[in-house]
């Protein structure tokens, strides 16, 4: 399956992943954006989990946009979540927060549960790997 110049990898016979991609296959000018939380430029933080969500893929796409990169062009996410619990609780949020900023597009993507992030009132922390398409 292919999506413009990235192509979705699902081998044969396994069960299409809800809300990720079990891999990618890009070419072009690559991007890193280092792990991005939930706060708004004013350092704030909602309350919950779901708009924290919303609020750092949003900054994930607001350093992309400095090198002309899209959602789209997300190949990589790596999500740290402080509660395994408050994910599963409010995965339907999240995945309405996570497609009103990445639309349909789903990456390769690890949520590994963590003790602590940082920024005391973090609840998330994601990092994101990009990858531009090489014009011509």
């Amino acid at each position: 399956m292919s999506r413009g110049t990235l192509e979705i990898l699902q081998p044969p016979g396994w069960t299409r992943p809800s809300g990720y991609s079990n891999g990618i296959i890009a070419q072009g000018r690559q991007i890193y954006v280092a792990g991005q939380v939930g706060w708004s430029t004013t350092g704030r933080f909602p309350s919950t989990l779901a708009p924290q969500v919303k609020q750092a893929l949003e900054n994930i796409c607001i350093v992309l946009a400095q090198a002309g990169a899209h959602a789209e062009h997300v190949v990589r996410l790596t999500w740290y979540v402080t509660s395994r619990d408050e994910y599963y609780a409010e995965r339907k949020e999240i995945g309405v927060a996570y497609r009103a900023v990445m639309g349909s597009h789903y990456p390769a993507m690890t949520v590994v549960e963590v003790s602590a992030l940082m920024e005391t009132q973090a609840k998330v922390e994601i990092e994101a790997t990009a990858v531009i398409p090489e014009s011509g």
